[in-house]
């Protein structure tokens, strides 16, 4: 907390400015922990939305529109968009949406691919290991001179 320096005042006909010391005093308290921290952004039901634009539609009149923005806090910019997206049938597009990246859904065959994949390569492994055994089996058949036959068995 910062001190401020004040002087006294009662002994300013008997002492210099030098000879004087200063008195600190505390520095008002600060922020009231009432405030939040942060504001929050303002968010409209897809209700509030729908309503406002009726309320907006039945006043046709000359200010009437502008009462009702200003009554609710909005700009036409807002208005202009909410119309647009009721006019092209997207009432979904009314409610808020969350800000930030959008998180893809899954594919539904995402992990039946990823079994087959995972299969596909235990597969090929035991394949590769038998081939390797096979092609041993024949070169000690050849070593030992067993003949084999054209399709690749022992007699």
């Amino acid at each position: 907390m910062p001190m401020l320096p004040i002087h006294n005042e009662t002994e300013a006909g008997a002492a210099t400015d030098e000879d004087r010391r200063p008195t600190v005093v505390a520095a008002p308290a600060s922020v009231s922990p009432e405030l939040s921290n942060r504001p929050q952004r303002r968010t409209f039901t897809a209700a509030d939305k729908q309503r406002i634009l009726a309320a907006t539609d039945r006043a046709a009149d000359t200010g009437g529109i502008g009462a009702i923005l200003r009554r609710e806090g909005l700009y036409s910019s807002q208005l202009t968009d909410w119309r647009r997206q009721r006019d092209a049938g997207a009432f979904g597009a009314l409610r808020p949406v969350k800000r930030g990246p959008k998180v893809s859904e899954a594919n539904p065959l995402a992990a039946k691919v990823a079994s087959l994949e995972k299969n596909n390569a235990h597969l090929t492994r035991c394949l590769a290991r038998a081939e390797a055994i096979i092609t041993v089996q024949k070169k000690l058949a050849d070593l030992l001179g067993i003949p084999m036959t054209p399709d690749g068995g022992a007699l």
